[in-house]
This record gives structure tokens, sequence and C-alpha cells, in this order.
């Protein structure tokens, strides 16, 4: 399992109150939704391994460092 670590951020109302309706329509709550909409950035842009198995590998362990 994943460490959750709790972190501030700043954003403008007009974005936030947009992230509110998405994450309604989406029966998310406003964290969960902007978790996954980062989730779903991180993975297209290939920053993060795709769901799964392997998915707790460390980001070093994924770039052929495993000893599997």
């Amino acid at each position: 399992m994943s460490t959750r670590k709790a972190y501030p951020l700043r954003i403008d109302a007009t974005v936030l109150a947009a992230v509110q309706r998405w994450a309604d329509d989406e029966l998310r709550s406003v964290n969960a939704q902007i978790e996954y909409v980062l989730r779903d950035a991180l993975r297209r842009a290939g920053r993060l391994p795709p769901p799964g198995p392997q998915s707790d590998r460390t980001p070093s362990a994924s770039k052929g460092d495993s000893h599997e």
C-alpha cells in the first residue's frame, strides 16, 4: 500500500468549482478527483508505471534495475 501525504493546494476559485462539478458527476470527492486527474496525466506522460502487480516497484526498478 502506498503512503499518503497531505499537501496544501492553492487553486483558483473557478478551477476549483469546475473540479467540484466534475467530481460530483463522477461520484468522487474533490480530493479523489484531483488525485485521479494527476495520476492519469502522469501515466500518459510516462512518469508513473501502469496499474497492476508491478505498480509498487520503485521508479529505479522500472528502468531495468530489477533483480527478478
